[in-house]
């Protein structure tokens, strides 16, 4: 994706944006530069850190989710038995919408950052071991076999064959999970907490009635995930470089 193609796409919703603040003309839906002007002005008076505080969570989620997830299909799409064994599992688990677990992880957890974390863990999770076990299970056996008659190991299949292969689906599921995982943040943040940007955004709209703030709030939610997704590109870039060439 250009760089130039998202600035364009960024200048036509503002100026949707700034058509419909027109059109409307109410507090609830203050103009585009005005909300810029307020999210500048509150980003050093704790824009800034609520930022931070959801970033730390969505990222923790995503690292562990990852050091889990990642080796958990990669070990069960190498080896069929333990495919056989583990899939019926998958496929009970996975399409539940992870977002009904919320109350019962709060329940279990408290409110502190270890629920939200596990949340985000939880969402992605399944994902990515999904995608990373049918990619391992899709490698050629003849590959395999190949290697093997080599002196091939399986650490040394996992290292050199079945992780590389199954990087781009690593990837792919964080890319996919990103917008929910943001979202459900969004949820865990709006009560018993006094940081992250799901409680700014919800306490400024809400409670204070503080409109331009609020959409201060969530443009830096969208920048959260925008960021997120943009720097999950540049890793496959970097780590995939063989799906570009050419």
């Amino acid at each position: 994706m250009k760089r130039r193609d998202v600035l364009l796409a960024a200048l036509a919703l503002t100026a949707i944006w700034q058509v419909a603040a027109m059109i409307v003309t109410m507090p609830i839906l203050p103009a585009p530069l005005t909300v810029l002007v307020v999210f500048f002005r509150e980003l050093p008076n704790g824009l800034l850190a609520h930022f931070a505080v959801s970033l730390w969570r969505v990222m923790a989620g995503m690292l562990l989710s990852v050091l889990a997830a990642a080796p958990a299909g990669l070990i069960i799409g190498g080896s069929k038995k333990l495919n056989r064994l583990f899939s019926p599992v998958i496929y009970l688990l996975y399409p539940i919408p992870k977002v009904v677990f919320v109350p019962v992880v709060i329940l279990f957890l408290g409110i502190g950052d270890t629920a939200k974390i596990t949340i985000m863990f939880l969402i992605l999770f399944f994902q990515i071991v999904v995608l990373v076990r049918d990619q391992a299970s899709g490698i050629a056996p003849q590959l395999i076999q190949s290697l093997q008659s080599l002196g091939a190991g399986r650490r040394a299949l996992f290292r050199f064959v079945y992780l590389p292969a199954s990087l781009p689906a690593i990837l792919t599921a964080l890319r996919q999970s990103i917008g929910t995982a943001v979202a459900v943040l969004y949820i865990t943040e709006l009560s018993a907490t006094k940081y992250g940007l799901g409680y700014y955004i919800y306490y400024r709209g809400s409670t204070l009635l503080d409109y331009p703030s609020m959409y201060a709030g969530v443009i830096a939610m969208s920048l959260l995930g925008l960021g997120m997704y943009f720097t999950v590109d540049w890793l496959e870039r970097k780590w995939c470089r063989w799906k570009f060439v050419g």
